[in-house]
């Protein structure tokens, strides 16, 4: 396994990323996750840090589907319901304050269009104790940031669902425009499992998210790493973020260990594409990844983590994995 440093400009001397691995291998205490991963090629870079101070816990983002070069994010649960902008090297840009909404557990964000307008979606979907009966899915529609910076906006609808088999924790979710659909992952349960809700608005009829499948090609804990990381706070195989490529041509999904990429092929279910073992992207010392969106049609992937002033990691992929 190959590792390689590389220097975050802005942050303290010393703090630097390490092991960026693609391909077979395994990684610290993680299983191994693909075998080599020919036609495709990985830069890793650190362009900037988020400059709004107002973002100290950053749990959702998103590359807007309108703007090129521009990304929307928010903070994890108990903050205000804020969306706020930035470039791709984290200069603040302006935000959004969603009106008639709360943030009980905000934990993720999308961006796609649907009957050819940019919209967001905003995950109210956070369940630490797996009891929550009122998550919820915010869809706003993208607002133009050159006509007003900090515009005031309500959801364009809401959607408002339980799991059909109880409770869950889903701080991954994604937007399967093509499908109609919203993708979540639970974080919690071993291995992760992927259902679905409906994206566009429903009748007044009760919705549901049905259990697709478990997704057994996401590394798995020993035991001993799963009786020990309370006392390790090592987590290093729940899912934290998930976004699918504009194209629907790939789907990558965070863990606090790595990013996982999966190449779908052409008419190909997620299911089915999410039951081969993925192209593995290393970031074990970025600490609380827990933010990650698909930028430049698919060609970038943004990572970011849960602090104030947290480094923008950028990640660039050049071809495709043959499959």
């Amino acid at each position: 396994m190959a590792i390689v440093r590389y220097p975050k400009p802005g942050l303290a001397p010393g703090f630097f990323l390490l092991g960026i691995l693609v391909g077979c291998g395994d990684a610290g205490n993680e299983t191994s996750a693909n075998a080599a991963a020919p036609g495709i090629s990985v830069q890793l870079s650190i362009p900037g840090t988020i400059e709004n101070g107002n973002i100290d816990e950053a749990s959702g983002l998103a590359c807007s589907a309108r703007r090129d070069g521009l990304l929307w994010l928010h903070n994890d649960s108990g903050a205000k319901a804020r969306i706020y902008a930035m470039d791709d090297t984290g200069k603040t840009m302006g935000r959004i304050r969603l009106e008639k909404a709360d943030n009980d557990d905000w934990e993720d964000m999308a961006s796609f269009r649907f009957e050819g307008e940019p919209y967001l979606l905003v995950a109210d979907t956070g369940d630490n104790d797996a009891n929550r009966n009122d998550t919820r899915l915010y869809i706003i529609a993208e607002p133009n940031l050159d006509e007003d910076k900090r515009p005031e906006l309500t959801a364009s609808w809401a959607i408002d669902f339980s799991y059909e088999d109880g409770p869950r924790d889903s701080e991954a979710v994604a937007v399967d425009i093509d499908g109609g659909r919203a993708l979540l992952l639970t974080k919690r349960d071993i291995p992760p499992r992927l259902y679905e809700v409906q994206i566009v608005p429903q009748p007044a009829a009760p919705v549901v998210a049905r259990f697709l499948g478990s997704i057994d090609s996401l590394p798995r804990p020993s035991a001993r790493d799963a009786q020990f990381a309370p006392r390790t706070d090592n987590w290093y195989w729940q899912p934290t973020a998930m976004d699918i490529a504009p194209d629907g041509s790939a789907l990558a999904v965070l863990t606090y260990g790595a990013v996982y990429y999966y190449a779908r092929l052409p008419g190909e279910d997620w299911v089915a594409a999410l039951s081969r073992a993925p192209l593995r992207l290393g970031i074990e010392n970025i600490r609380d990844a827990e933010a990650l969106a698909f930028c430049d049609g698919g060609t970038s992937i943004f990572v970011t983590v849960e602090k104030k002033h947290a480094p923008l990691v950028r990640i660039d992929l050049e071809g495709s994995p043959d499959q």
